[in-house]
């Protein structure tokens, strides 16, 4: 493969990522960033919510060979620890064995990438902002957001790494014919919060799970840190009775905390300064098509498919972005017009996929999680998979612990488990035969109807 002048804008996670695999493979990549270096310039308290890292995501880091030192700033969750109003806490394992989430600093992770990409010989430029793309002459334009010189820059390909709200898609928008846009809020934004060390300097809970506190509209989780904290983020209503609009003043806050989060208040010293101190953030699902302009330029991660972050997949999914990519560079290679088309294309289904299951398992994570009826199918759902688990792989397996199924297969596949159990949990009894051979018998056979109906 012949060596290229690569230019990346944003060095987010995925653009840090992505310039590491392109390095590797001999090319000159220059990434332009228009933040301040959050390595000597804190990234904003408030507005980052914890990340979790699964399969798709070590896939990713694991191309580049630097699994092992991401796991150095992660800590494994094993399963879900659900807090219930009365103060009861019940815990649901993720997976199998030693299957497990990880949980890491999006600041963190994102500062340890750079250092990496760095010593892979890419060069960052900070303070950058993308104001404008020239295709004809595949040049980039930017302003310095401190001095405010302006400057254009020359690349054989350009990647727009940016996020959800990138320049360089904007631009693309602008410049090119039927680009297809469309952004969707949630009603619902988040706040950070958070949990000290206790008193002994050790966790105040559970280290090694995602714990959760679901009330039904809305909903609490707490992630754990390298520091022994744990970042907390309420997702909460925008506007009604109760939301951010609502609590507008510390008495109202605090009864509402005391009343709704009453086993959380004794390990929040700071809760008071923190709501209030935090920015009410957004929540945004982007989808937009195309993702390439010729072989100029090139849509990953968040700027060509932002999601909401409830099935922890974000971060992964633009992980796999690089690694789809990659082996499409392996596929094609100097042919860079065939590897942006195919990738768009192979891509776009897969994304959409798991926007739609973000939002929907934010429903679960809320509500469902402390349903005793969606416990007992969960519980059968758990039964079913150990007895025949080449007939019946859980949804959330597939996204999370299984890198070769795509996410546009396993939410066909999910779909239909969903309307297998619908019947399941209508079945008379089912709270006292839900381990019983005519239980078992009745996913057995609407399994088969499922395959004959495919075959037909």
């Amino acid at each position: 493969m012949n060596s290229k002048n690569i230019h990346i804008v944003g060095a987010g996670l995925v653009g840090s990522l992505l310039s590491i695999y392109l390095a590797k493979r001999g090319h000159r990549v220059t990434i332009f960033e228009r933040r301040p270096d959050m390595r000597k310039n804190r990234i904003s308290a408030g507005r980052s919510i914890n990340l979790a890292l699964s399969d798709r995501g070590w896939k990713g880091l694991e191309g580049v060979g630097i699994g092992e030192e991401i796991k150095k700033v992660a800590i494994p969750m094993k399963g879900r620890m659900i807090h219930t109003i009365d103060g009861k806490v019940n815990y649901q394992p993720y997976g199998k064995g030693q299957q497990a989430i990880y949980s890491v600093s999006r600041g963190g992770l994102n500062c340890v990438l750079m250092d990496l990409a760095e010593k892979n010989k890419v060069k960052i430029l900070f303070n950058e902002r993308c104001t404008g793309l020239d295709r004809g002459a595949n040049t980039s334009h930017f302003e310095h957001t401190e001095s405010t010189i302006k400057t254009s820059h020359t690349a054989d390909h350009t990647f727009g790494t940016d996020g959800a709200f990138s320049s360089v898609r904007l631009q693309m928008q602008q410049v090119m014919d039927r680009f297809n846009y469309h952004q969707y809020y949630l009603e619902y934004g988040y706040k950070e919060l958070s949990i000290p060390p206790a008193s002994s300097g050790d966790f105040a809970m559970e280290q090694n799970a995602l714990h959760i506190w679901p009330r039904g509209n809305f909903m609490l989780i707490a992630l754990p840190n390298m520091d022994k904290s744990f970042t907390c983020t309420l997702f909460f209503p925008f506007e009604g009775e109760p939301s951010f609009a609502a609590l507008t003043t510390k008495e109202k806050m605090g009864d509402f905390f005391k009343k709704t989060f009453p086993d959380l208040i004794p390990l929040m010293p700071t809760l008071e300064h923190d709501y209030f101190a935090n920015p009410s953030s957004s929540l945004v699902t982007v989808k937009c098509f195309p993702w390439s302009l010729e072989d100029k330029f090139l849509l990953l991660g968040d700027a060509a498919h932002a999601i909401v972050p409830f099935y922890g997949q974000g971060m992964n999914c633009g992980f796999e972005d690089c690694v789809v990519l990659d082996d499409l560079l392996n596929k094609h290679p100097d042919d860079w017009a065939a590897v942006f088309k195919n990738f768009e294309k192979s891509r776009k289904p897969d994304t959409d996929a798991i926007a739609d299951l973000a939002i929907a398992n934010f429903v679960e994570m809320r509500d469902k999680v402390a349903d005793p009826k969606f416990l007992l199918q969960k519980k059968i759902e758990a039964r079913f998979t150990e007895k025949y688990p080449d007939k019946w792989t859980p949804l959330y397996t597939m996204v999370t612990y299984s890198p070769h199924i795509p996410y546009s297969r396993a939410l066909q596949e999910g779909d239909k488990q969903e309307a297998i159990m619908k019947k399941i949990m209508c079945m008379p009894d089912i709270e006292n035969k839900w381990d019983s051979p005519e239980v078992e018998d009745a996913i057995l056979s609407s399994l088969e109807e499922k395959v004959i109906a495919n075959s037909q």
